[in-house]
């Protein structure tokens, strides 16, 4: 498997600014707060629960008894995303906060997660999705192109809704849901978005990205192209995350399944006051 992501260089980055992060962690509150009106619609009750991800404040939820933190610094389990420490069976809720997309084996890690659950346990969780910071993507590689004439990883890929609700079929949750939000955040310029992404711990870890040091004036420039083409009215610059939720249980006998094939009582074409076409046939 080719690594996508530094995982050391993100466990620096997460280091270096743990002391700083709560002055910039609007954006894993809020998730947080997404994630917790998300339980409300579900009618159980959950004893043992893991928020995997200790960034932001801790799960509030009056449906999980025990809640244990799990994250690389500061929790109750020490821990790597990608080796998740939990016996198979043994937890009957996880969430997940924004720590999942700097993993490199995504499909693994939601294996894991799926496995730890007792079944008809629940997974709830959010990443940043495909639609993050392109804004300031294509400034980055137009100032670049424009300044050496190449272009070189700055901004992490991320997967798209598509992509995580593949993922989470091939982990083998049932009843899969999958839905994703716009957060845009407005910015005086270029320099306060760069210096909140730093103190959220969300630098730069890209395993192929440049190790030389960048130019000021790269940045200067990537700032005029981002207030030419992505300036509101004020001056102000939009930052756009996408916020990507998950939602998925461990496979039990109750719950719904789909009709075995060939069991219907109706034709589609019935329903619909529409004429059969049968395979290989032309409509008239």
């Amino acid at each position: 498997m080719i690594a996508v992501f530094d995982r050391q260089q993100v466990k620096r980055q997460r280091l270096r600014c743990a002391q700083r992060f709560m002055n910039h962690a609007f954006l894993f509150d809020w998730t947080m707060k997404q994630l917790e009106d998300r339980m409300d619609v579900v009618r159980r009750n959950f004893e043992t629960c893991v928020q995997l991800g200790a960034r932001g404040r801790n799960f509030a939820s009056k449906q999980a008894e025990h809640v244990i933190t799990a994250d690389s610094l500061n929790a109750d389990v020490i821990c790597d995303e990608e080796f998740f420490p939990f016996k198979d069976k043994s937890i009957d809720l996880i969430v997940s906060p924004l720590s999942l997309h700097t993993v490199n084996d995504l499909p693994g890690a939601l294996i894991q997660i799926n496995r730890a659950l007792r079944p008809d346990g629940l997974f709830m969780g959010a990443m940043l999705g495909g639609e993050t910071l392109y804004e300031l993507r294509a400034c980055l590689a137009d100032a670049e192109l424009e300044l050496s004439g190449g272009v070189t990883p700055r901004i992490a890929p991320f997967a798209d809704k598509p992509q995580a609700g593949a993922l989470l079929q091939r982990a083998g949750f049932a009843l899969p849901v999958i839905d994703s939000e716009i957060v845009t955040v407005t910015y005086e310029s270029i320099f306060p978005l760069m210096h909140d992404l730093r103190f959220m711990g969300e630098g730069n870890a890209i395993a192929e990205r440049s190790k030389n040091f960048t130019r000021r004036t790269l940045f200067l420039r990537a700032g005029e192209i981002y207030k030419n083409k992505f300036a509101d009215s004020d001056g102000r610059i939009r930052a756009s995350f996408e916020i990507i939720f998950l939602l998925g249980w461990a496979a039990h006998e109750t719950q719904q399944q789909p009709l075995k094939r060939g069991s219907a009582t109706a034709r589609l074409a019935d329903i619909l006051g529409t004429q059969e076409i049968g395979t290989g046939e032309k409509p008239h």
